[in-house]
């Protein structure tokens, strides 16, 4: 596992994945993990790297560490994670969320889109996101102009919701989506694996700020065959 220029520090790659687990259920309350070195070496890393990790997870309330016996999951109704809000799992569950950039660009908001923000231009973000490393969805992120005057690929994290709430002191606090039936986008890279024009799965988001007004909308176009869209009601 390694870490690229605007990615989480590996021992939050690897606390965010067994989040993501926990939440998906694959790991459950009670459940033992596997002795620390064992899980280190599966997941190439450290062990000192894993136990930053394990630590993380331990003061978020999902973790017991038993001297002398080992490690056992505690699982919450709605694990917080930096990825609350990114709905794609795995097809087996869970999955840590990464993302590539394929272009940033300031440009007039495209009609065809709901209306947000008070600018007539936005920020628009074109991205592939994986899960565990596999290709899953293309992302066309909008941001309302207003928020900043220029957004550099190289500034943004993998979460943008964490960029937003660090850099632009922007809270996205409630979103709406939409789930239909669309094609796959002309821009779409080779590496996503599906031709453009293909009928794909298509979710439409519109996303509030602490203010109430809506900040962003985006569009994501995911592989039904890697992952499924699960939204949980506690």
């Amino acid at each position: 596992m390694e870490s690229r220029p605007g990615s989480l520090p590996i021992y939050l790659q690897i606390t965010e994945l067994l989040v993501r687990d926990i939440a998906a259920g694959r790991l459950v309350d009670g459940e033992k993990l596997a002795p620390e070195r064992d899980m280190a070496a599966e997941l190439g890393i450290a062990i000192g790297t894993l136990r930053k990790a394990l630590a993380e997870l331990q003061n978020r309330g999902l973790l017991e560490r038993v001297q002398g016996s080992g490690n056992y999951i505690r699982a919450v109704s709605d694990p917080a994670s930096v990825y609350a809000m990114f709905r794609l799992e795995l097809i087996k569950g869970g999955g840590l969320p990464t993302a590539e950039i394929i272009d940033v660009s300031r440009l007039d908001k495209p009609k065809d889109l709901p209306r947000f923000g008070f600018s007539p231009e936005g920020h628009r973000i074109r991205r592939i996101r994986r899960l565990s490393g596999q290709v899953a969805a293309l992302e066309e992120i909008w941001l309302d102009g207003s928020y900043a005057p220029v957004i550099a690929a190289e500034d943004l994290s993998e979460s943008l919701y964490l960029f937003y709430r660090t850099r632009l002191n922007l809270w996205i606090v409630r979103a709406e989506d939409r789930i239909d039936l669309d094609q796959v986008p002309d821009w779409a890279p080779p590496e996503f694996g599906q031709k453009p024009g293909a009928p794909i799965a298509h979710v439409l988001r519109t996303s509030q700020s602490q203010d109430g007004a809506v900040a962003e909308v985006s569009r994501t176009w995911f592989d039904h065959a890697v992952a499924r869209y699960v939204s949980r009601l506690r």
